[in-house]
């Protein structure tokens, strides 16, 4: 089944693990975000981020890499329960894009045997997902 919808940040914090030649650095993020649509609930997230450049001035500006890991928790049309995705994707001109690949074996409750893939995209005018899943 297609899955669509929204998402909204409830939490960022980027703490920096490493400056690279004063425009390069490597960060570790924790975030939450708050999911509508055809998934309803929150999602906890862990990314290391590779900037190869940045512009402490000017965030987006950037140019990075991430990769992480989502713990979706909440109902999915009816269903309760979790999942978890693997996260890889790109910021780049203020605006993120993933790909998403649901780990195998982490639904839990309702969705215990969800498999699937989705994408997402986020800039300054919003951020959507779309996943691809079975049950």
């Amino acid at each position: 089944m297609r899955l669509y919808g929204t998402y909204v940040p409830a939490k960022w914090d980027e703490q920096t693990i490493e400056i690279i030649e004063d425009h390069k650095k490597l960060t570790k993020i924790t975030a939450e975000f708050n999911f509508e649509g055809d998934i309803e609930g929150i999602a906890k997230v862990e990314y290391l981020m590779f900037y190869s450049s940045f512009d402490s001035e000017d965030m987006h500006k950037a140019h990075a890499f991430y990769v992480g890991q989502i713990r979706i928790i909440g109902i999915l049309q009816g269903k309760s329960g979790s999942f978890t995705v693997n996260d890889m994707g790109t910021f780049v001109g203020g605006g993120a894009t993933s790909e998403l690949s649901i780990i195998p074996g982490s639904g839990t409750g309702e969705l215990e045997g969800i498999s699937g893939v989705g994408e997402y995209a986020a800039d300054q005018k919003g951020c959507t997902w779309e996943m691809e899943v079975s049950l």
